[in-house]
């Protein structure tokens, strides 16, 4: 799941960062409005964290920019402009959540997992397939009952290839969707996740590997 943190404000931009990879999301983070349009048109997040009081190019002005082009990411505007007509203000502009500043942790990534199951791509909380078991809220993994100890992005991965449920994903989609925007994709990083990913699932093999497309359970 990948998240776009758009916040003036440097270090809370981070520590949201930070709290969310934690988490195990995918996190990017941008203190304009301009350079969250640009992000938001470079990438395909699930969500953006949206401060409204963004330099250069206003927050609401980048909802209004999302919902004018059918964007499927959701938008949490996390401001501290939170009386009543703010909150209404800002959900009439476009936003599928609101969250006052300050804020609890804990809230903010039960916030960002519901509005990663309401878009385009829903993912059900529990995923189960050929005896894997997947918990997307509680982050454990395990298969026939074994738990599998996964890191972040195998857990990312392993979800992916789940939701697709047999179809093939690409690489370029899997690192589109697990890592941020400061991966090479030229470091073989998938490959190496992929192999860590397969040595944790053991035997019999689950993911197969289509030459030239694609990895698929």
């Amino acid at each position: 799941m990948r998240v776009l943190v758009a916040e003036d404000e440097e270090i809370l931009a981070e520590l949201v960062a930070t709290g969310l990879r934690r988490a195990g999301f995918a996190v990017d983070t941008v203190y304009s409005g301009d350079a969250a349009i640009a992000y938001l048109s470079l990438h395909d997040y699930d969500v953006v964290v949206l401060d409204r009081d963004l330099p250069r190019v206003h927050g609401d002005d980048v909802a209004r920019h999302l919902v004018a082009n059918g964007s499927r990411t959701r938008i949490l505007m996390l401001t501290a402009a939170g009386s009543m007509e703010d909150r209404v203000a800002g959900l009439d502009l476009g936003a599928d959540d609101y969250l006052p500043k300050p804020f609890e942790f804990p809230e903010l990534i039960s916030r960002v997992r519901a509005l990663r199951r309401r878009s385009a791509r829903p993912a059900p909380p529990l995923l189960e397939k050929a005896g894997l078991r997947l918990d997307t809220v509680r982050r454990t993994a395990d298969r026939e009952g074994r738990d599998l100890d996964l890191s972040p992005k195998e857990f990312a991965i392993l979800q992916l290839l789940l939701e697709a449920d047999g179809a093939v994903v690409s690489a370029e989609e899997l690192l589109e969707r697990a890592w941020d925007a400061h991966a090479d994709p030229f470091t073989g990083a998938v490959r190496v996740a992929m192999s860590k990913l397969r040595g944790k699932l053991g035997e019999p093999a689950l993911i197969r590997t289509v030459q030239g497309v694609g990895y698929a359970l």
